[in-house]
């Protein structure tokens, strides 16, 4: 059976009714309190593989900005390669627009802290939507990218292709679920990397934050074939030659606040 990935129906997305969005009635997993303010997006992501390499520290160093610390797991960092898909994206009060809220993403990441609150910070964002590139970099300094992407399903496993325009920067992949969804353990590994509530920029010498918000991560253990990866090369990263820790996600709602100078 083959289902293009790109296609989806109206009712993955919510409309609007003015009431208090239900994510935000669940916040008991958090590691601190939800953020003031009002949220200013939402998106819901599909179909997303988390493959993880430990990196050596000193790899990453001169990589990452020296206002974040390098947060370790292990005595290493550790890089992702994160293929998903996304749709749903829209403003409170407004509905998601057709053509722009529904998109395949693909990111390389590692994780950080700043000021005792751990979170992600981003190599490069690659998606398929190029208002989309424009706004993430104008309104959250992220380093997108526009590339050619395709996520479709098929007999069962998410074949994914991405190459970033003028670049070398390319994703080809075949990943799947490979046990039930388990709520994975405070003090395991699989928590320390995938349960992080806030992102991390670094612009013109200031560090920026962005909350989010979302369920615990419903994880299930997955494989994946790596045809062509050379998204963490394409940022001065390489990564071992081991095979990756691999944790897949059918489907998670996200809500976003704004990047905030702290």
């Amino acid at each position: 059976m083959r289902a293009n990935r790109g296609d989806f129906t109206c009712g993955e997305v919510s409309t609007y009714t003015g009431v208090v969005d239900p994510l935000l009635q669940m916040a008991e997993h958090r590691p601190w309190p939800l953020p003031s303010g009002p949220w200013v997006m939402k998106q819901i992501w599909h179909d997303l593989v988390f493959a993880h390499w430990p990196v050596a520290n000193d790899a990453l160093r001169g990589l990452v900005p020296q206002g974040l610390t390098l947060d370790t797991w292990g005595g290493q960092s550790w890089v992702a390669v994160t293929p998903f898909r996304m749709s749903g994206v829209r403003a409170p009060g407004l509905p998601a627009l057709p053509g722009l809220s529904r998109f395949p993403e693909l990111n390389v990441r590692t994780y950080v802290t700043y000021g005792g609150k751990p979170g992600v910070y981003f190599f490069s964002l690659d998606a398929a939507n190029l208002p989309a590139v424009w706004a993430a970099r104008a309104l959250y300094h992220l380093p997108y990218f526009h590339a050619a992407m395709r996520c479709e399903e098929l007999d069962g496993a998410i074949h994914y292709h991405s190459r970033r325009h003028g670049t070398a920067a390319e994703l080809i992949a075949r990943y799947g679920p490979v046990a039930d969804v388990q709520i994975r353990d405070n003090d395991s590994i699989e928590r320390w990397l995938t349960e992080r509530y806030c992102l991390y920029s670094v612009h013109r010498g200031c560090v920026y934050r962005g909350e989010i918000h979302h369920q615990p991560w419903p994880l299930q253990d997955a494989h994946a074939d790596f045809m062509v990866n050379t998204m963490a090369q394409a940022a001065g990263i390489g990564l071992p030659k081991s095979a990756p820790l691999l944790h897949f996600a059918r489907r998670l709602e996200v809500l976003l606040w704004p990047l905030r100078r702290v």
